[in-house]
């Protein structure tokens, strides 16, 4: 059965899946002869008492060039390229939407800690993305966060990261 586009609404534009296929392969030739440089500064040949500190980690970045320059080379001038739109604006603007608020999460926990940072994240995020009334995700954020604190620090007697400014202190934790 073919697919009538007219009748899917508007086309979808937007970055096609052969230039993202070709950035990443880009990124993994980056980094295998990264590998391979600096394998080669730790010894990447056979000594008297067998391979040096670079050897497997040389042939490792060797594999991973290999693999990045296969991959270019299908994404950029392979017969079957793939030219659909990796992405269009409305699953960039969800995955955002997920990814900027779990970015500023785990920058807060340096400042916060992670119990403090992870009732603040729960909390906005049954607001904003869950649609929740406030007073049940700020009751599920402390809950959550109390149980773990308990769980942790209680309990297990394993303290977590309470964070640069320590907002818990006066807890004695």
């Amino acid at each position: 059965m073919e697919h009538d586009e007219s009748s899917e609404g508007p086309a979808r534009t937007g970055i096609s899946t052969h230039l993202v296929e070709a950035a990443v392969a880009v990124a993994l030739l980056v980094i295998g002869l990264v590998v391979v440089f600096e394998a080669r500064k730790l010894g990447a040949g056979w000594t008297t008492d067998g391979p040096g500190a670079g050897y497997f980690p040389f042939f490792i970045g060797v594999i991973i060039t290999i693999s990045g320059a296969g991959i270019l080379y299908q994404s950029l001038l392979g017969k079957n390229r793939n030219t659909a739109v990796f992405v269009d604006s409305v699953q960039l603007r969800r995955v955002l939407s997920v990814l900027v608020p779990a970015t500023v999460y785990v920058l807060a926990i340096s400042f916060l800690g992670i119990y403090v940072a992870s009732a603040i994240y729960i909390a906005l995020f049954m607001m904003v993305l869950g649609k929740y009334a406030w007073f049940k995700s700020v009751f599920a954020a402390l809950a959550v966060n109390a149980l773990f604190f308990c769980m942790f620090e209680v309990w297990f007697k394993v303290p977590l990261f309470k964070g640069a400014l320590d907002p818990l202190r006066f807890l004695g934790y």
